[in-house]
């Protein structure tokens, strides 16, 4: 069942009277393109919506009308006609076809309605593809100068195998990363007198 919003029917209310048999022609038209569109309103004009993404729009003028495809440039590249039109439009007014004064400036209803269809092809294909899911890390590979230590330490281990891999990491990172031995032994006192209170690395920093 098409999904119409009231709030273009308002819309098409308001607009001049000139305005009104456009409108309600291209949203006649675009559904029949495209039965599973969206109706909605964007910038406070109506717009179409298709798998999620921006499709088409409409707009009306004190004078003229406006109607475009999202992925326009991608549609003209296809569709050499389109692009004809599309380019003549520019020159004359906003939008895909360009400025539209009455229903005889647009194309034909088939032929609006096929663009319509090819529009909203492009638009199902260019959907970003679903990421995989990232493999999980593996388990923090602990130096062997902080195995040692936490072997002697029962409160200290009780803490460092309590902590998420990731905090385990970081302190096997920061021990591991020590280029001297001077220093290694340093963060290893550090890191056992952190771990017997529960800390992490950088408890500091929390909130």
């Amino acid at each position: 069942m098409a999904h119409r919003d009231p709030r273009i029917d308002a819309y098409i209310a308001r607009a001049q009277p000139f305005a009104r048999p456009i409108l309600k022609r291209l949203r006649r038209l675009v559904h029949r393109g495209c039965p599973s569109v969206v109706e909605t309103l964007k910038w406070s004009a109506p717009h179409f919506m298709h798998d999620g993404g921006m499709f088409c729009g409409m707009v009306s003028f004190k004078q003229h009308c406006g109607f475009y495809f999202w992925r326009g440039a991608r549609l003209a590249r296809l569709d050499r006609r389109f692009a004809a039109t599309r380019s003549a439009g520019r020159k004359e007014g906003m939008g895909s076809f360009g400025r539209i004064a009455a229903n005889a400036d647009l194309p034909s209803d088939a032929r609006i309605v096929g663009l319509v269809r090819a529009a909203a092809k492009l638009n199902a294909q260019a959907k970003p593809a679903k990421r995989k899911p990232r493999a999980p890390k593996p388990p923090p590979r602990v130096p062997a100068a902080l195995k040692a230590a936490l072997a002697k330490d029962a409160r200290a281990r009780k803490h460092f195998e309590a902590f998420p891999p990731s905090a385990r990491r970081e302190y096997c990172d920061w021990i591991g990363t020590a280029k001297r031995p001077e220093t290694r032994a340093k963060r290893l006192a550090a890191t056992l007198v952190q771990l017997r209170a529960g800390k992490r690395i950088n408890w500091q920093y929390e909130r």
